[in-house]
């Protein structure tokens, strides 16, 4: 049994593309619950000064940034509207001070600033949420863990595109690299550490 869940105030909230174009695909957990979730969790942490850092995905005007894949299954091929990468209002409410970070890829890490704002800032543990489990959220765990970032996973602020990929992270990979949790818990484990 693992030992109960603590965070501490080197702690940052990491939000995974919880942006409209995204929140408008169908998923397996309803989006509009996963968005609810993450805009309480980033709440919680504002009110207590720790960082909260809101990640989109978007591409330069001419699609020149765009990642190219020989894949079965490729990924975009033509840039989405510029609405596509805008946060939802309830989610950018109260966050002037949130750190905005716009990936080219599926991680977070991969040729952005994250890393560079995390440190500087002093943190050390993450909690993750957003949108999809299997490919963006998992792809920037990875990269966090590889990091050396202690990592917490808010299953119930997460979903993907399919639910047994969703099923797959969360129940083979995540609880090798992390602690998987809810967002009650991640509550809990704020007002025990204030």
């Amino acid at each position: 049994m693992s030992s109960p869940l603590t965070l501490d105030a080197r702690t940052a909230l990491v939000l995974i593309d919880l942006q409209d174009g995204i929140l408008a695909l169908p998923t397996a957990r309803p989006s509009q619950e996963v968005l609810a979730r993450g805009v309480e969790l980033a709440a919680a942490f504002r009110a207590r000064g720790l960082p909260v850092v809101r990640v989109r995905v978007a591409w330069s005007a001419d699609g020149g940034d765009l990642p190219g894949a020989d894949a079965d299954r490729p990924g975009p091929t033509a840039v989405p509207p510029e609405a596509f990468a805008s946060f939802p209002p309830a989610l950018t409410a109260g966050g002037e001070r949130d750190v905005v970070v716009t990936k080219r890829h599926w991680g977070a890490f991969t040729g952005t600033e994250l890393d560079l704002q995390l440190r500087r800032r002093g943190v050390t543990r993450i909690v993750l949420a957003g949108i999809s489990t299997s490919a963006g959220v998992e792809s920037t765990a990875r990269s966090a863990w590889e990091h050396s970032y202690a990592l917490v996973f808010a299953e119930d602020a997460c979903t993907d595109l399919d639910a047994d990929s969703h099923a797959h992270s969360f129940g083979k990979i995540f609880p090798r690299i992390g602690r998987v949790s809810d967002t009650a818990a991640i509550l809990r484990a704020l007002d025990a550490a204030t």
